[in-house]
């Protein structure tokens, strides 16, 4: 880790309550003089209106100069917008090569991005095979959402032998792993094993971090289950998804 990186912690840290735009100056100032790691987290406060007015348009320039100069999670990021039109209109050729770059450096962020393109032939041909191989260099190298994926792949059987067994590890990792996503698909196999206790708790932990688009899915799922030992959990599921709804449309 960079001294740079170190003191921008530091300083996040302690004013991210009291004076985040001591923060966004300093980064501003550093970013200005060169600094590599200075000019990528300014692209990312100014993507988030951290400390700063948020300004996707010149986090996306940001996010260039420090991708430019070889950092590889601006390039990363910098394939985010070109993604989903951050800053800047979409260009998902230019996203897949950004994942690309990133990749190739080892940042297991852009391993998992290039794998979705991959595997839904967005920017660039469909190719299961390629994605398989990213998500799962991306799983060892510890990242949670690809775990998921991955064990997707092992539970479908595609592009290699179904192995529940396996999968079901991938699930498990990925759950203790953070990613809400397989903390639901962990449940899902707990629950055809007939382990509820435990899959009450992951179902939990899923619902207290998942974003709409999750809790909408996982809404139909339960109710297809229609399990009477989770239909509580399904209930606060569906509690949670009015939530979130409204928070989104206020």
């Amino acid at each position: 880790m960079s001294f740079l990186l170190r003191r921008t912690e530091t300083l996040t840290a302690a004013n991210a309550h009291e004076n985040p735009r001591r923060t966004a100056q300093w980064l501003l100032n550093c970013a200005g003089q060169g600094e590599l790691e200075a000019q990528a987290l300014l692209g990312q406060i100014l993507l988030d209106g951290q400390g700063i007015e948020r300004d996707s348009a010149l986090a996306r320039r940001w996010f260039s100069i420090a991708a430019e100069r070889g950092h590889g999670m601006a390039c990363n990021m910098l394939g985010r917008c070109h993604e989903h039109g951050w800053g800047g209109p979409i260009n998902l050729l230019s996203a897949v090569n950004c994942y690309q770059t990133a990749a190739a450096q080892g940042l297991d962020w852009a391993m998992y991005n290039l794998a979705n393109l991959l595997a839904t032939g967005r920017g660039c041909s469909l190719d299961l095979p390629q994605a398989f191989s990213w998500y799962q260099r991306a799983a060892h190298l510890g990242h949670a959402k690809s775990m998921n994926l991955l064990g997707r792949f092992y539970e479908q059987g595609t592009v290699v032998a179904a192995q529940p067994e396996v999968a079901l590890e991938w699930f498990r990792k990925s759950a203790e792993g953070g990613d809400f996503r397989g903390q639901f698909s962990y449940a899902g196999r707990l629950i055809e094993q007939g382990d509820i206790s435990q899959a009450r708790i992951w179902l939990e932990k899923a619902l207290a971090t998942g974003n709409l688009n999750f809790i909408n899915s996982a809404c139909r799922s339960l109710a297809q289950l229609n399990h009477p030992q989770l239909l509580d959990i399904h209930a606060a599921y569906a509690q949670r998804q009015a939530v979130i709804a409204n928070l989104q449309t206020a």
